[in-house]
């Protein structure tokens, strides 16, 4: 896929937007009937949703920025906000988990006897029906527009739906009469919470570290001499997110090459190497004689 543009931008914001009403609608509907009923490993599925939702607004906000043209303090583009908001979003896990681990600890020493009733089961699995479908949707979305903001959403929701099924795991010991297991499913969720926060993180860091996206160069060397005149190439470096990759390369040529030849030829790799990976946007050649 070649790099995005303003429309692909405005297709993330939309996807964003709706999945932000749909990650509301089930938090409030779990943290509603999980202070009702008193379950803590409800509560807390529900404050994981609600992280959810405020994860869309820092995406629709990366999102934002991302789109912006270059100008004269950015001239390589602000498409790497998007990268660095889906951060905010690992931020925003650490903290859920953080709080959702302390309640934990507190209600083993400090236990309460859930309210689980059919009402209860029937909460958890329609939200959880709900964040399914939003995490494949999501997750098929990013990967078609090339998007780190909706693919690091769709493992938040991800992480949603493996909690909301300890949840429900929960729900069944608390009925066959194992409360203790409601604070220790809390403890359990902070720790699916976290895993993912690492690995928005770990992604992230690979773009914003300059970890070459394209790791296998064969490629990029066989374009580069079935360019005529080009005798060889070498230091071969990528950089960028794999939508927005910038290549640099020294190719060898006659040393004998008049400068108007070599010029043509650096503008041929250029065209040819961003017609056969669209994903490259920016090409540097540096031109070297070849001794005989």
């Amino acid at each position: 896929m070649a790099s995005k543009g303003p429309r692909e931008y405005t297709k993330i914001k939309r996807i964003l937007i709706w999945v932000l009403l749909l990650n509301w609608g089930v938090a409030a509907a779990k943290i509603i009937y999980g202070i009702l009923s008193r379950c803590s490993s409800m509560t807390a599925d529900g404050i994981h949703s609600f992280a959810d939702g405020a994860s869309n607004i820092i995406g629709i906000v990366g999102i934002h920025l991302a789109a912006q043209p270059t100008d004269s303090d950015h001239p390589y583009g602000h498409k790497k906000y998007e990268t660095f908001f889906s951060l905010g979003i690992a931020i925003l896990l650490f903290l859920a988990a953080f709080n959702l681990g302390k309640e934990s600890i507190i209600r083993i020493f400090n236990p309460v006897i859930p309210d689980i009733n059919a009402t209860s089961f029937a909460v958890m699995l329609v939200t959880m029906a709900i964040n399914v479908g939003v995490m494949r949707y999501e997750y098929k979305k990013g990967k078609k527009l090339q998007s780190d903001i909706l693919l690091s959403d769709s493992l938040h929701t991800r992480a949603d739906i493996l909690t909301s099924f300890s949840v429900i795991i929960t729900l069944v010991a608390i009925k066959l009469g194992y409360p203790i297991l409601d604070p220790i499913a809390t403890l359990v969720i902070a720790l699916f919470i976290t895993r993912a926060g690492l690995e928005i993180m770990r992604e992230g860091s690979r773009v914003l570290c300059d970890t070459a996206p394209i790791a296998d160069i064969k490629k990029i060397t066989d374009i580069v001499l079935s360019v005529e005149g080009v005798k060889n190439c070498h230091k071969i470096r990528t950089r960028g997110r794999t939508d927005d990759i910038y290549l640099d390369l020294h190719v060898q040529v006659r040393a004998d090459m008049h400068m108007d030849r070599a010029h043509r030829i650096s503008y041929a790799i250029e065209e040819k190497i961003k017609a056969m990976i669209p994903e490259i946007t920016d090409v540097v050649v540096h031109m070297e004689p070849k001794e005989n």
